[in-house]
């Protein structure tokens, strides 16, 4: 992954989406960042959030309760059917996106992330775990690398070296005000790109 190009991180099989986005598809900090949401916006414990590998990108989540039983949400890859949904909530939108085909599909398959050959989903969930100005910090950071990284600046593997270099440098402090987090979101830009200027000297 070291000699991975810009135009070869592009390309996504499934989803055609931003660039930024689709950079973060292929460091997998993108399910990071959605580790981050659920833990906030649902109030789910960090360690009950399991990211699952699906290359077909037809199963979008999948909540388990506490019978045992799994509720899974499943749609063709594309975006504007929960975009739609979100903003016509709790009605449904109609579209005129293709449905989804299961006889097309036939297999689904899952797998566990590997967290070594993508260090970003471990960062991320350290920064949930840990809390505080952290996540602002992760987030911060990975926008500056990913943004060096497409302007050829960085290499592939500097983006998660440059965001574990600033989460360290970082001493978290309690957000009780949005000052707060956009203060830490502030430094932690300055430090990344002072980080990506000297790698990239």
């Amino acid at each position: 992954m070291r000699h991975v190009k810009v135009a070869e991180a592009l390309q996504h099989p499934n989803w055609k989406m931003g660039k930024k986005i689709t950079i973060d598809s292929a460091t997998m900090m993108n399910k990071g960042l959605e580790v981050i949401e659920a833990h906030y916006l649902f109030g789910v414990p960090v360690e009950d959030i399991q990211v699952v590998v699906h290359p077909q990108s037809i199963v979008h989540s999948m909540v388990e309760f506490c019978d045992g039983s799994v509720l899974a949400q499943l749609g063709i890859p594309d975006m504007r059917i929960p975009i739609s949904y979100a903003l016509a909530y709790p009605e449904r939108l109609p579209n005129a996106l293709p449905s989804l085909n299961l006889f097309d599909v036939q297999t689904l398959t899952f797998y566990p992330p590997d967290l070594e050959r993508f260090p970003c989903l471990r960062f991320a969930y350290e920064a949930a775990r840990i809390g505080a100005t952290m996540p602002a910090v992760l987030n911060a950071a990975n926008e500056v690398a990913v943004q060096a990284f497409l302007e050829e600046k960085l290499g592939f593997l500097d983006i998660p070296a440059v965001i574990e270099a600033t989460m360290r440098a970082h001493t978290p402090v309690a957000v009780d005000s949005v000052a707060v987090a956009l203060q830490a979101d502030q430094w932690a830009r300055q430090y990344a790109l002072a980080l990506v200027k000297e790698r990239a000297s």
